[in-house]
């Protein structure tokens, strides 16, 4: 039976490890940690978060997810999205949860990613 999700992969571009360090572990303070050796050479790394991990895959034909993505829960969806603006990452914001406040944003590929934060915490 199925426990619980593991990890999510997103793909990206050949050469995309750098913007993926600076974007995944820096700005959003992701830590990253060591991908078995037998995948290194694939390319791409790998990054904590919570229980789960985020995978970021070289695809060697590369298009970006518009519609399907993660959807990260934070503690402090204001000052996230602060971060994001001021490294010039466009966020779009969205209301129509009542209970949860939430924006989407992109990777340095083009990735959808959802942000949110629950109204009630």
């Amino acid at each position: 039976m199925i426990a619980r999700i593991d990890h999510v992969q997103l793909a990206a571009p050949k050469g995309c490890e750098s913007a993926a360090r600076e974007f995944y572990g820096s700005i959003l303070g992701l830590l990253e940690i060591e991908k078995p050796a037998p995948l290194r050479a694939r390319g791409g790394c790998w990054f904590e978060c919570g229980d789960q991990q985020l995978h970021i895959g070289v695809e060697a034909a590369f298009q970006p997810a518009k519609k399907a993505h993660p959807a990260f829960a934070v503690s402090d969806l204001g000052k996230l999205r602060e971060s994001l603006l001021a490294h010039a990452v466009k966020i779009t914001a969205d209301d129509s949860l009542p209970d949860t406040k939430r924006f989407f944003a992109e990777d340095p590929w083009g990735n959808r990613l959802e942000f949110l934060e629950s109204r009630r915490s």
